[in-house]
């Protein structure tokens, strides 16, 4: 936008706005199972059950409480978080790249390779429409803000840990004996440390991933599983011990677990509906990520077999530990009969995972060639490095378009936010004042921003406060409210994913989501229209003021939109901001009909 910037950040995934809100929440002091879009707090009064956002808030405190002591809102506090989780996550892939192989160019460039490429390994991003017709969406997908974000460097670390721990037998033996002022050197100190310290810390970063996002905690267990499985087949030296350590992160991963699952059991029934739980036990073996840890793995056993590496080395294992990895969380539900949403196994975690075994194993034969002093290392590695970084700006280039519109329309609406903001201050309450802002995209950012909750917004129904009744019958409100009637819905039905997530959840819009994925039927959505139309029947006084609206925010060349409303609100004169008017409203034939916010 240019010089009409008004500050607001841009956000590359449409769920980041639900987080942001989140936060926003938090930051304000509200407690943390808190429903930023009804307004419902929990408290003694009003008890609420957990939500994802709730039971998911190690990764939202971390950024909450800092923002608080510091007064940074919600949209820096995500910028600034995004920035530091990737710097993070980066820098401990590095680190531990680095101790393998010795060498830091390697370790950058592969560093780089493992995040800008993490779209591509996940076989999507831009690579769809360069050689496709496919739909370049998302670029960077590991930097959603703020899961998987916030979680990434904390899974790093622990990978990072347990290469460690893995490999203290074994001494500066497990890395290159590559000397320079330019080189990481094993530091041989680190093997005469405590084992208790890396131990511990191994522990924390895993209930930080709990805590935060379930893919990624899954995925952790999953590298331990596997790691435990290959130390039992190839029995390196010291393996005894070895398999001591594991049982010790095991039964610490395991205490870890019980408060997450005491929280699970007290989660909001709409959870199962927007979790899309599938049973299952069908194998699921087409994802890119798999493709590459199949890849990884068949390199190694060549390799293995060819006497080029030794199959008992422990860099050799872990490389196949992580390229398991995949294998596994695509194809758990063989065992426990249960599928969640593997889409964000293979977009989130999966396919970075698929990456860092690949440049692992890769830095296993790099290692050797460095110790036989093979020329030419230190400008291929500048060359990988250079290549990954141009591939990342392709990334962008051809991604960041598609949420351009979005993230304009959501700048461009920032003034009014930061408007309703400013009347909360005098306001005991503000988060109980609904705001009806009749553009989809402003309903589902402001709360990020502002603290009133709003009548409707294609978010709303992944937090606890609303039952799905409710959340559906203020989708019809909201509606009723644009002036939609029984024919418009059923176009909507037809041809708006929203409204079809709306009214009948997520999974029936799109097959990516559910391996069950069943397409709407011309019965179901008749059936709604003619719901729908009963309800704007039978619409009165008491529906109107459930809940009671406070402010309405329309575009300014679109004033004609007010028409229903009015019907049952009276609006003030209105206040001009930018693109939009924001108006107070009050109930119609309501005794104490007032504006204590009117300039």
């Amino acid at each position: 936008r240019g010089g009409e910037w008004n500050g607001h950040y841009a956000y590359n995934d449409i769920d980041e706005v639900a987080y942001a809100s989140y936060l926003r929440a938090l930051i304000d002091g509200r407690p943390r199972k808190n429903d930023p879009y009804s307004g419902r707090d929990d408290s003694p009064e009003s008890p609420q059950p957990e939500s994802l956002f709730s039971i998911q808030f190690a990764a939202p405190y971390t950024i909450a409480i800092p923002a608080r002591i510091f007064g940074i809102g919600a949209p820096w506090a995500m910028t600034i978080s995004g920035a530091a989780a990737g710097f993070l996550a980066a820098l401990f892939v590095f680190v531990l790249l680095a101790r393998l192989t010795g060498d830091n160019w390697y370790a950058m460039a592969a560093s780089i390779a493992v995040f800008a490429g993490g779209a591509l390994a996940a076989g999507e991003g831009a690579i769809s429409e360069i050689l496709f017709d496919g739909f370049s969406y998302p670029y960077f997908p590991g930097f959603r803000r703020y899961i998987p974000a916030m979680a990434f460097p904390a899974f790093f670390a622990l990978v990072f840990l347990l290469w460690k721990l893995v490999s203290r037998e074994g001494g500066k033996r497990q890395t290159a004996a590559v000397r320079g002022p330019e080189q990481f050197v094993e530091n041989s100190s680190f093997s005469r440390l405590p084992l208790f310290l890396p131990f511990s810390l191994a522990i924390l970063c895993f209930a930080y991933t709990v805590y935060s996002y379930f893919y990624v905690w899954t995925t952790a267990t999953a590298l331990l599983a596997c790691t435990v499985l290959l130390w039992i087949i190839a029995r390196p030296e010291g393996f005894q011990r070895d398999l001591k350590n594991f049982a010790g992160l095991g039964a610490g991963f395991a205490a870890v677990l019980l408060p997450y699952f005491y929280l699970l059991s007290q989660r909001a029934e709409t959870i199962d509906d927007v979790q899309l739980l599938v049973e299952t036990r069908l194998p699921d073996l087409a994802r890119m990520p798999e493709y590459i840890g199949l890849f990884v793995l068949a390199v190694l056993a060549w390799a293995g077999v060819a006497g080029i590496i030794n199959v008992r080395d422990r860099a050799v294992l872990f490389a196949g530990s992580l390229a398991l990895v995949p294998l596994v969380i695509f194809n758990q539900q063989i065992i426990t009969g249960r599928s969640l949403q593997p889409i964000h196994y293979q977009v989130f975690i999966g396919n970075y995972v698929a990456m860092l075994a690949l440049v692992f194993a890769a830095g296993v034969f790099w290692r050797d060639a460095a110790v036989r002093k093979i020329r030419f290392l230190r400008p291929t590695a500048a060359g990988f490095a250079l290549t990954a970084i141009i591939w990342g700006f392709v990334e962008c280039h051809y991604t960041v378009r598609v949420l351009d519109e979005a993230n304009a329309a959501r700048d461009s609406a920032l003034p009014v936010a930061e408007a309703l903001e400013e009347i909360a201050r005098s306001d005991k309450n503000p988060h109980q004042r609904t705001v009806l802002a009749f553009d989809g995209i402003q309903a589902d950012d402001l709360p990020s921003v502002a603290p009133q909750n709003v009548l409707w917004s294609r978010h709303q129904h992944i937090f606890a406060g609303l039952t799905w009744p409710e959340s559906k019958e203020r989708y019809y409100q909201y509606l009723y409210y644009s002036n939609i009637d029984a024919d418009g819905l059923d176009y909507l039905l037809k041809n708006d994913f929203v409204s079809m997530i709306a009214l009948f959840g997520w999974g029936r819009h799109s097959d990516r989501l559910n391996s069950k994925y069943k397409p709407l039927t011309y019965g179901e959505i008749a059936e709604e229209v003619r719901r729908y139309a009963e309800y704007i029947d039978g619409f009165d006084r008491q529906r109107a003021a459930n809940p009671l609206i406070s402010y309405v925010v329309v575009a300014a060349d679109r004033q004609s939109a007010l028409h229903t409303v009015s019907k049952w609100y009276e609006l003030d004169e209105g206040r001009r901001i930018g693109d939009y008017i924001l108006f107070e409203a009050a109930l119609l034939d309501e005794t104490n009909s007032y504006f204590p916010n009117r300039p």
